[in-house]
C-alpha cells in the first residue's frame, strides 16, 4: 500500500489524518484502536491508515516523507514524543503544526473527536 497525499482533491483547509494501527507494536488498546477505527469509516471524512509508524520509521520508509510533507496533518498514533521521533529518525520531521492524537492515553472519544473536528 502507498501513501500519497492528494491536496489537489481535499478542501484546502482540509487536514490529512493519518491512522496507526500499531499492528506490531501493538501497545495501543485494542478496543480504543478498533473504535476509532470504527468512527472513522464511519463519517465522511477521509483518512489514510499505516500499518504501524514504528516498523516505517525501522525501515525508512519513503511515505513517511510524503506523510510529513502534509500542511495540516492529524495522526491516531501513541506518545507525540515517540511519533516526532520516529519521522525524525527516517529523516522527514513533522511540520510543528502537527496534531498527535495518543489513543494509548487518551479515549476513542477523544482521539475520534479531536481528529474530525473541522478545523486544525
Amino acid at each position: 500500500m502507498s501513501f500519497v497525499p492528494t491536496p489537489s482533491i481535499r478542501v484546502p483547509d482540509t487536514p490529512t489524518i493519518l491512522y496507526c494501527r500499531c499492528a506490531y507494536a501493538q501497545v495501543v488498546p485494542t478496543g480504543v484502536k478498533n473504535e476509532v477505527l470504527g468512527k472513522l469509516c464511519e463519517s465522511s471524512t477521509s483518512f489514510e491508515t499505516v500499518a504501524d509508524l514504528c516498523e516505517m520509521a525501522a525501515h525508512r520508509d519513503p511515505r513517511l516523507q510524503a506523510i510529513a510533507s502534509c500542511a495540516k496533518l492529524r495522526i491516531a498514533a501513541c506518545y507525540p514524543r515517540a511519533v516526532r521521533g520516529l519521522f525524525q529518525q527516517a529523516g522527514s520531521p513533522l511540520p510543528e503544526n502537527a496534531e498527535i492524537l495518543n489513543m494509548r492515553t487518551q479515549t476513542a472519544g477523544e482521539v475520534t473527536e479531536a481528529l474530525l473536528q473541522s478545523q486544525i
